[in-house]
């Protein structure tokens, strides 16, 4: 891999040792440039996205740039171009962006302001969604959709979440209910949601602190999708948080500030993300912790199921 990264670096005249900060979906390096600059490394995750996806991903980075917000911006290479191939591995470098995670994933938050962070969490949420109306993608522009398709179909984006093999019969059985009456609420109510490009991975580790400021990285989940699944993301992921209600309702008082939002089915988006998991964990089993990880989705996604069926009725939201 240190071949590799330094084979990478070298085509953007990179001057420093990779130092490894990230090995998720991609594996991202820390690297400067001669002017002492640093910038991060990407190099993705094999067979996960397309040449045209991830060009589609620089390409909307870019446009963000340009409509004012502070994200990761695409370094073309000594070649002029914003993606290369190293030994078969798609590369790319971004700005270091300035800030500290907001949290980590399964750690409690740190924060000493944390109704205040949420408020301007929903605010900048807000304006990404702004921006993302405003942008016009260019010819050939290519994410995924977090649609119904997408989140509840026969083939969703992360895999069919109600076959992953380590659910017991009884736990099957409960999501594939479930399932069914998520797919069924939400061909209701999806006509009168908010729909565009959305983030769709706000967790946490992909927001950083900055003084005042809260800066969003990591776009390579984005895609087209309903709006609030980027506000159900951050609300799943600090679920048990003791003052989780507080937070949302500073989440959704922010976003309001700048444009509209119905947070009444904020209850199905969670149900749509914890599905998610269960599903993106299927080809992900055998990498290392894969197996915790899983029964910890399944956990997570039994319990909000069964509340989600006991108690939800839709019928009563406003706008329904």
């Amino acid at each position: 891999m240190l071949d590799v990264t330094r084979k990478a670096a070298g085509l953007w005249s990179m001057t420093s040792k990779p130092e490894l900060v990230a090995c998720r979906e991609n594996t991202v390096f820390k690297v400067a440039c001669e002017k002492g600059r640093f910038h991060a490394l990407r190099l993705h995750r094999p067979g996960y996205r397309s040449d045209e996806e991830v060009a589609s991903e620089l390409d909307w980075m870019e446009g963000l740039q340009t409509a004012g917000l502070t994200v990761p911006r695409p370094i073309p290479s000594r070649n002029g171009r914003l993606l290369e191939h190293v030994d078969g591995l798609q590369a790319d470098i971004l700005t270091w962006v300035a800030g500290e995670p907001m949290g980590q994933s399964g750690q409690p938050l740190q924060l000493a302001d944390r109704l205040g962070v949420f408020r301007r969490l929903g605010e900048t949420m807000a304006r990404l969604h702004s921006a993302c109306d405003a942008w016009a993608p260019p010819a050939g522009f290519q994410r995924w959709a977090w649609d119904a398709d997408g989140l509840v179909g026969e083939q969703p984006v992360w895999a069919r979440f109600w076959e992953n093999p380590h659910l017991n019969a009884r736990q099957a059985e409960l999501l594939v209910d479930a399932r069914r009456r998520a797919a069924e609420d939400l061909a209701h109510v999806s006509g009168a949601l908010d729909y565009g490009l959305i983030h769709a991975d706000l967790v946490p580790a992909n927001i950083l602190v900055d003084g005042d400021r809260l800066i969003l990285i990591d776009f390579d989940d984005g895609g087209f999708g309903f709006r609030l699944f980027d506000l159900a993301t951050i609300a799943w992921a600090n679920r048990h948080e003791d003052d989780i209600a507080d937070l949302e309702q500073s989440l959704i008082a922010g976003y309001r500030q700048v444009r509209n939002i119905d947070p009444a089915w904020l209850p199905l988006f969670k149900l749509l993300r914890a599905f998610t998991y269960v599903g993106w964990i299927i080809p992900r089993m055998d990498e290392p912790g894969g197996r915790e990880r899983c029964a910890r989705f399944i956990e997570a996604a039994e319990d909000w199921a069964r509340n989600y069926l006991e108690t939800q009725d839709l019928s009563t939201a406003e706008g329904f």
